[in-house]
């Protein structure tokens, strides 16, 4: 079984990154081009206003002509308005395109999380993949809805007024742009480790999301077990823990902005002590210095401004990379595969040499060989641990052996379509799941040959199949509401809701693991009534403790130690399961 654990370090280039963020923006090359066209407008803007400031002081305050001086006064106003709607007109755009790509890139990530098997939930917390379909994502929608054109704009910003300043006064110019030299480097050090810092840091979270989702899940165990204080402490220290990465997260991605200020602030000293020096020497204008000033601001601003965007980039390639170890999982699990055929004969199901092991752990199974026969029942018997469910896993391909091959109908497991295994082969839990919906919603769950049935039809074919009894229990109808936890409803009718729901496919194979376990007697029988509308053909693997559950099972198999045998009567099984707690 392959290893699915998340909880590993992934590092992206950034360049591979941004080829795969840009694939969920498909569609969206027009609305770039509109919001690129006018951020260059709204840049060009931006640099055009120290050169019309310099050009006033020069021309018209300089010499006192005052009308040009109100002339260009309400020229500047015009272009500080343009300016401010071009502006207002890039974050709509780029809102928009952010908000498509989160749309496309959580419907990427959960269609991703809904084609990996059962193994991978089981080696991943369910609060942490919650963190990284609604926080992460949200996190790279910002970098690309609000800070992408942003920092396309503060690089363009940069360049032209590089280029402006050394036009004007090449030796001005290159003093004025020798801290951004010191700048680069710092950040060309410090980028690794503040990426790396922040991808603790939203694992971090990912921890926290998933110790809140299993303390809330599990809170009626914990108050029946009065262990809050257990449940208290293990948050605790998982949230100070989330906390000292934070902090620590929040101080190396502020250590951008001072260090760039400062020698922002070296830059604007270094031009105006070299520009009052060229006005000294008759080389200069008062108002050629204050626009080259306004320059040099137009290229430190920008650059103190991917101070704070880089740390922000940092974060979405931290938490891309978490997102792109889902994306990048592939299942083990394919279906339609080719897979060699066995004659079956009477068989329906055949285990042929069938080994079996968790990741990292000990073989459930090995090199198992058995042969389960149309229409009859089996009962698998064992101690707990010994690989009962693991064995009605494999047969329901929830996983696929290590080594051997399952062969249902003497065709391999693995030619199977998920649909066409789902129709063939029946599953009930010992804890039914119910969906949000209605009554009708549940019963009907992921059964093609019901899709668009009315209410009276499909009352009809209860009342077919003998549930008319059973169904009058749910006093509503079909079109009661049931919210996920079946709140309203006791265990034993979500149980006959998870019965009705497997037995209307009439599967070739149902297996029941632990089903009837946690329900009373009567509501028991009225199951076993449900299963008696099978068709006689339809072969049932019963996993159970008690024992008339089991004792009219056709072959009781022994399930322990690697191994399965038929245990023959129920008077033998129970002696290997004695046997069994006297060596164990």
């Amino acid at each position: 079984m392959p290893d699915y654990n998340l909880i590993r370090e992934h590092k992206s280039s950034t360049g591979e990154a941004f080829r795969k963020m840009l694939v969920f923006m498909k569609g969206e090359k027009r609305n770039l081009i509109i919001a690129f066209v006018v951020m260059l407008l709204n840049s060009g803007i931006a640099l055009l206003i120290p050169y019309l400031i310099g050009y006033t002081i020069d021309h018209y305050i300089v010499t006192k002509i005052y009308s040009g001086l109100l002339k260009y006064c309400v020229i500047l106003l015009l272009i500080y308005i343009a300016s401010s709607y071009t502006e207002y007109l890039q974050t709509i755009l780029m809102g928009s395109i952010g908000q498509r790509m989160l749309f496309n890139l959580r419907n990427a990530i959960f269609n991703k999380i809904q084609s990996l098997p059962v193994a991978f939930f089981n080696q991943n917390k369910a609060g942490d993949l919650i963190s990284r379909v609604n926080s992460d994502t949200q996190t790279v929608n910002q970098f690309f809805s609000q800070y992408l054109m942003q920092f396309v704009d503060s690089i363009f910003m940069m360049a032209v007024a590089a280029g402006i300043m050394l036009s004007i006064q090449p030796n001005l110019g290159g003093a004025g742009l020798l801290p951004a030299v010191a700048i680069l480097i710092f950040a060309r050090i410090i980028n690794p480790w503040v990426r790396k810092k922040n991808a603790i840091s939203l694992k971090q979270y990912g921890l926290l999301s998933g110790e809140i989702q299993e303390g809330l899940s599990n809170f009626t165990t914990i108050l029946a077990f009065g262990r809050r204080d257990f449940m208290r402490s293990r948050f605790e220290k998982v949230n100070k823990e989330n906390y000292k990465t934070s902090v620590i997260s929040g101080l190396v991605n502020n250590l951008y902005a001072p260090v760039f200020t400062f020698f922002s602030n070296i830059a604007q000293l270094i031009v105006l002590a070299y520009g009052i020096y060229l006005i000294t020497q008759g080389n200069f204008t008062v108002g050629l210095l204050i626009s080259y000033i306004a320059y040099a601001q137009s290229f430190y601003r920008p650059l103190r401004q991917i101070a704070t965007l880089w740390a922000s980039f940092q974060t979405t390639m931290a938490a891309w990379d978490r997102i792109s170890i889902i994306l990048n999982l592939e299942s083990d699990l394919e279906y339609g595969k080719d897979g060699q055929n066995v004659p079956n004969g009477k068989s329906l199901l055949q285990f042929k040499d069938v080994t079996f092991s968790y990741p990292n752990g000990k073989i459930v199974l090995d090199k198992i060989n058995i042969e389960l026969e149309k229409g009859k029942t089996y009962a698998f018997v064992g101690p707990t641990g010994g690989g009962k469910t693991t064995t009605a896993s494999l047969i329901a391909r929830l996983y696929d052996p290590n080594e051997g091959s399952i062969h249902l109908n003497g065709i391999s497991l693995k030619k199977y379509s998920a649909a066409e295994l789902s129709k063939e082969i029946g599953f009930i839990l010992q804890e039914p799941f119910l969906f949000n919906g209605t009554l009708k919603d549940n019963i009907i769950y992921g059964n093609s040959e019901f899709k668009g049935i009315s209410d009276n039809e499909l009352l009809e074919l209860l009342k077919k199949n003998g549930f008319d009894t059973l169904f009058q229990k749910f006093d509503k109808g079909l079109q009661m509401k049931i919210s996920p936890d079946g709140d309203g409803l006791s265990l034993g009718e979500k149980q006959i809701i998870a019965f009705i729901r497997a037995v209307i496919r009439k599967p070739k194979l149902l297996i029941l693991d632990e089903a009837t376990a946690n329900i009373d007697t009567v509501t028991e029988k009225q199951l076993q009534e449900i299963l008696d509308t099978l068709p006689p053909e339809t072969t049932k693997v019963i996993i159970a403790h008690r024992l008339n559950t089991i004792a009219d099972a056709d072959e009781i198999l022994f399930v322990n130690a690697n191994k399965i045998e038929n245990a023959g009567n129920m008077e033998h099984a129970m002696q290997l399961l004695m046997e069994h707690r006297r060596t164990s």
